[in-house]
């Protein structure tokens, strides 16, 4: 899961990021508005979380402008404001959630998930191509009923092909969404790890789950 954070205040900007990536989250993060804009619109996140007083541009602007261009990346409001008005205000702008400081992290990570089950629609959050089942929110994967185990970023490339299965994705796509917007690496790296999961997915198994397209990139699916 991507997502971008949005926070003028370094310090905070800096935790929040750290231990949402602990949590096996892939995170960007900016400190004004304006950026925030820029990497929303031209990147495909999962989720923001936005601080509502930035320089720049407030977060609500961001969020106008954002829904104003058709991008419905769902967005959770960080602010120090706990009115009823401001509220109704970020809800009414498309917002999806709303976290007043000083919050705990374990509210935040609630959110984020509470957020992203609502937007999905699917309770349980299990994805399941074939053999192959992964629970988003547990990040236990199976094949064939029995438990695999991933490292981080495995899991963050299965948990992107799944939810993209059947739609084939770009060397490009793929290196932006799962090793970040500032990732300096090339294209390799996305070959390499897409190798480390062939080893635990489809070796040995006469029909595949993961396919390269030449030329293109990937695409998960099942083979008829």
């Amino acid at each position: 899961m991507k997502i971008l954070i949005a926070e003028d205040e370094s310090s905070l900007n800096e935790v929040i990021t750290k231990k949402l990536k602990q949590e096996g989250f892939c995170v960007d993060s900016c400190l004004d508005g304006g950026e925030a804009l820029e990497r929303l619109l031209y990147n495909d996140y999962d989720m923001a979380v936005l601080d509502i007083m930035m320089p720049v541009l407030s977060g609500t602007e961001v969020l106008t402008d954002l829904r104003r261009q058709g991008k419905n990346t769902p967005v959770i409001f960080l602010t120090a404001k706990d009115t009823v008005h401001d509220r109704v205000t970020g809800l009414n702008l498309g917002a999806n959630d709303y976290i007043v400081k000083p919050f705990s992290f374990d509210e935040l990570i609630a959110r984020i998930m509470a957020v992203r089950r609502t937007v999905s629609g699917n309770i349980s959050n299990q994805i399941t191509l074939g053999i192959l089942t992964i629970d988003i929110d547990t990040h236990i994967i199976t094949l064939n009923g029995c438990e695999i185990t991933l490292t981080g970023k495995e899991y963050e490339l299965l948990e992107y092909m799944m939810m993209n299965k059947g739609h084939i994705l770009s060397k490009a796509k793929i290196l932006s969404h799962v090793w970040g917007y500032d990732y300096e690496g090339g294209e390799k790296i996305v070959e390499v790890y897409m190798n480390y999961l062939r080893k635990k997915i489809d070796a040995g198994r006469e029909k595949k789950l993961i396919h390269t397209v030449r030329g293109i990139g990937y695409v998960m699916k099942e083979e008829v």
